[in-house]
């Protein structure tokens, strides 16, 4: 695996392939990799020559008093997981890389990034499409991959290619989870194990909302009652949009609390008939 610490290197490495009518795939990652990052590279083998994963922990999508200083950093372990699956790449830019003129998110997200995560995390998707425009430009990619869990980022980032007409297909791969069922994310290494007893009830609550068995104040309900602190929103949306739909929904979506650790997960919802 060729590791990229420079824009110089990384147009080298992308040019050499492009001249060759290879893809290319970007696998956008901050890092902390787990099973889920490992699926998102196996999957891009799929519809491309060759994989790059990045790692950038990107300071942009942090508000003040968030995790940016404390988010797991395990580049050692990482490329111990990008090397066991053949990933051909991995591109470890630095801040000056990817903002040359200040540490500023220069792209507004749109409509569909203001609810749900954006009413709680009104800066979040501000920094996220800055910083993946910057890389798309930088790296040329045909296809990112791009997992399901961040549901709302998924249709963010989809908009912003549409808009900016980047050359390239944003792919969502399905969310990968435990053997309890819980996303997998960086974050869910701050769980203790009480913590993570409680974390499991999530995707098992959400599941009943999807299936019509809850109602939204009553998945909510279950979910404090489960042992959550705080729940930001669990609700039923239009998967395209992020729009309420009463009559027929097709999207489960979840933010809750455990302590310190802000879990989110999503999934596609059964059909009234």
């Amino acid at each position: 695996m060729k590791k990229i610490e420079n824009i110089a290197l990384l147009n080298d490495y992308v040019s050499s392939y492009r001249e060759k009518g290879k893809l290319v795939a970007l696998v956008p990652t901050m890092g902390a990799l787990h099973a889920g990052h490992v699926k998102l590279v196996e999957e891009a083998k799929n519809y491309a020559d060759i994989v790059i994963t990045y790692i950038f922990v990107n300071p942009t999508q942090f508000a003040e008093g968030e995790d940016l200083d404390t988010y797991p950093r395990t580049l050692e372990a990482d490329i111990e997981k990008l090397e066991a699956v053949d990933c051909d790449a991995l591109w470890l830019p630095s801040v000056q890389d990817i903002y040359p003129n200040g540490v500023e998110a220069n792209i507004q997200a749109g409509e569909i990034a203001k609810p749900l995560e954006g009413a709680n995390r009104p800066h979040f998707f501000n920094g996220v499409v800055s910083v993946l425009a910057r890389m798309f430009v930088l790296s040329a990619p045909d296809v990112v991959m791009m997992g399901e869990k961040d549901f709302q980022q998924l249709q963010v980032v989809k908009k912003m290619v549409a808009d900016k007409k980047f050359p390239l297909e944003i792919i969502g791969v399905e969310t990968a989870r435990d053997e309890n069922g819980l996303a997998l994310s960086s974050r869910n290494a701050y769980l203790s194990e009480a913590e993570y007893k409680i974390a499991i009830q999530l995707n098992k609550i959400l599941k009943q909302l999807a299936d019509n068995e809850l109602s939204e104040v009553e998945a909510t309900q279950a979910l404090i009652e489960a042992g959550f602190d705080k729940v930001d929103y669990c609700t039923h949306r239009e998967a395209e949009n992020l729009c309420p739909n009463p009559k027929n929904p097709d999207r489960v979506l979840a933010a809750a609390w455990l302590g310190q650790t802000r879990l989110i997960d999503n999934m596609a919802m059964k059909r009234k008939t």
